[in-house]
């Protein structure tokens, strides 16, 4: 009978697996780590140019926004230039206050019928036809002289830094120049202070 013993089977050679080195060179073990350190790095950049904008804005809204719009001041030049012609109208005198005055004529040579003076007649003939001339006259005088002014002060009750430009200002001042002018002259005119009816004896 045979007794010896048969060896033990030898143990598995996972430890020895285990104890292996890792092998690869360096380069290979980075490779694995580089798309990770691409990624923070993206998320780092996108931080910051999240942090550069306000919440809710997205980066086109400078670019869709439109511009705000600035006033152009035609409107103030139109007024500034009406303003110095109708100065520069009255004072040479209207179309307007020539045919009032052609009309009170007529309306004098009716009325000097009945007149019983030579005051009332020089009155009723020349008198009435000069004081309307000079009253509409007068009144573009007065139109001139507070659409000038008006332009002049739209820039204290509209925006601030809404000056106009300085032939705007310079035509304004022309116009209330010639207003004032105008009104003094007619209302002289009209009250017979400048130039007084003539008297006829009687």
């Amino acid at each position: 009978m045979d007794t010896t013993k048969t060896a033990a089977p030898t143990a598995p050679e996972t430890d020895a697996a285990e104890d292996k080195p890792v092998t690869g060179t360096p380069a290979e073990a980075g490779d694995t780590a580089a798309p990770a350190g691409a990624e923070a790095e993206a998320e780092a950049e996108a931080a910051v140019d999240a942090a550069g904008q306000e919440p809710g804005e997205s980066p086109d809204d400078d670019e869709t926004d439109p511009l705000p719009e600035r006033p152009t001041g035609v409107g103030s030049a139109a007024a500034a230039l009406t303003a110095a012609g109708l100065g520069l109208i009255a004072l040479s005198g209207s179309w307007v206050a020539r045919v009032m005055g052609e009309r009170q004529t007529l309306i004098g040579q009716i009325e000097s019928a009945n007149a019983t003076t030579a005051k009332e007649k020089i009155a009723a003939l020349y008198g009435d036809a000069w004081h309307m001339t000079a009253l509409v006259n007068g009144l573009l005088s007065t139109l001139a002289l507070l659409l000038a002014a008006a332009v002049l002060a739209a820039p204290a009750f509209g925006a601030p830094g809404r000056a106009h430009p300085a032939w705007v200002r310079s035509v304004s001042w022309a116009a209330v120049a010639l207003g004032v002018l105008g009104v003094l002259l007619f209302g002289l005119m009209y009250f017979d202070l400048l130039v007084p009816l003539p008297t006829a004896a009687e």
